[in-house]
C-alpha cells in the first residue's frame, strides 16, 4: 500500500470516529479542506460513496460502514502496538475516549485532570459527558464510566468507588410548608422530582427497603429531568421531593442547610461507579494509566468480567 492510500483511509477513519470534519481535521493536523479533498481522493479511487455529509453532520454510507468495520481494528491494533513501544519506552502517548456519566465527570475525573496531565502530556483525553446508556463500542470509546447496575454485559469492569446510597431530600421551607413524608407511600400526597430513563424514556420508580419489607414509588410531580444537576437544584429551591445519589452535591446542601433528609431508614444503596471497556480488547497503556490515576494511584484495582 502506497503512502498516500493510508493516509487516505487513516483520514476516513478519523471521520468516521469523530462524525466530523473539523474534529477529525484537528485530530490529524490538517485544514478542514484539505481534509475534505483526502476523502474524495479516496471516495474517486474507490469508486464510491463512503460518507453521507450534510451541514450539520457526517455519517458513514453502507458501503463506507463495511469499510470502516474492516480498517478501524487494524487501525487500532496498530496504534496500540505504537502504544506499547512507547510504554516500553517509558512514554505513554495517544488519544484516549471516555463516555462517562456526569456525576463520574464531576466527581472522579474532574479532580484528577492536572495530574493526569502532568504525568502523561502526550496522552490527548476526549472525555464525552453523557448520562444515557451508550454502547462505548459503537461508539468507538476506549472505556465507559457507568453505575454498576447499568453496565453493558460481556465487559471487563474495574470499581471505581464503594456503593452509592440513595437519599430522599427536600428544602426546609418545603418540608414546612406540604409536612414531613414518613414512609414511602406518604409520597403520594406530596411533589416529587423524578427522573427520566435514557433508555426508554420511561419516569425512574422510586425504590425504598426496610427489614426486607422493598417498595417501589410512582413518583410524580412538577419536575422531570434526565440530568441529575437540574433535579437536585429543583430540590434546594423548594420544588418537591428530590431521591438522589448521595454525592450528587447533595451532601453540601445538606452541611449548609438547604436540603434536610426524609425517608432515611428507608434509604437503599446501589452499586457504586465502574469503568469498563470491552473484552474484546486489551486495555492500552493509556487507558492502564488513566485508571491508576482515577484510583490515585493504589495497586490496580481488582477486575471482573459482567456475564
Amino acid at each position: 500500500m502506497r503512502g498516500s492510500e493510508f493516509a487516505e483511509l487513516k483520514a476516513f477513519v478519523a471521520v468516521v470516529e469523530r462524525s466530523s470534519f473539523a474534529r477529525a481535521a484537528e485530530h490529524l493536523g490538517l485544514s478542514p479542506s484539505a481534509l475534505s479533498q483526502t476523502i474524495r481522493q479516496l471516495e474517486d479511487r474507490l469508486g464510491a460513496r463512503l460518507l453521507n455529509r450534510t451541514t450539520r453532520s457526517v455519517a458513514p454510507t453502507t458501503t463506507g460502514e463495511q469499510l470502516y468495520s474492516r480498517i478501524a481494528p487494524l487501525f487500532r491494533d496498530m496504534a496500540d502496538a505504537v502504544a506499547g513501544a512507547s510504554a516500553a519506552a517509558g512514554q505513554t502517548s495517544g488519544t484516549l475516549r471516555i463516555n462517562t456519566l456526569g456525576m463520574a465527570a464531576r466527581q472522579v475525573i474532574a479532580p484528577r485532570l492536572g495530574q493526569f496531565h502532568r504525568a502523561h502530556p502526550d496522552v490527548v483525553l476526549d472525555i464525552v459527558v453523557d448520562d444515557r446508556l451508550t454502547d462505548i463500542v459503537a461508539g468507538r470509546f476506549d472505556a465507559g464510566i457507568r453505575v454498576g447496575a447499568r453496565l453493558e454485559k460481556d465487559m471487563i469492569a474495574v470499581r471505581l468507588t464503594p456503593d452509592l446510597k440513595m437519599i430522599a431530600v427536600a428544602s426546609p421551607k418545603y418540608l414546612e410548608d406540604r409536612g414531613t413524608p414518613h414512609v414511602p407511600t406518604d409520597l403520594h400526597t406530596h411533589a416529587c422530582i423524578n427522573w427520566r430513563l435514557q433508555e426508554d424514556g420511561r419516569a425512574w420508580h422510586w425504590a425504598f427497603e426496610k427489614k426486607g419489607t422493598r417498595l417501589e414509588i410512582a413518583a410524580e410531580g412538577p419536575l422531570i429531568t434526565n440530568h441529575s444537576d437540574i433535579g437536585v437544584a429543583a430540590a434546594v429551591q423548594g420544588l418537591g421531593v428530590a431521591y438522589a445519589f448521595d454525592r450528587e452535591h447533595v451532601d453540601e446542601h445538606l452541611a449548609r442547610g438547604r436540603l434536610v433528609q426524609v425517608l432515611d431508614d428507608w434509604s437503599i444503596t446501589r452499586p457504586g461507579l465502574f469503568l469498563y471497556y470491552s473484552n474484546r480488547r486489551h486495555p492500552s497503556p493509556a487507558l492502564e494509566a488513566f485508571v491508576d490515576c482515577l484510583l490515585e494511584r493504589k495497586p490496580r484495582a481488582s477486575v471482573r468480567r459482567l456475564k
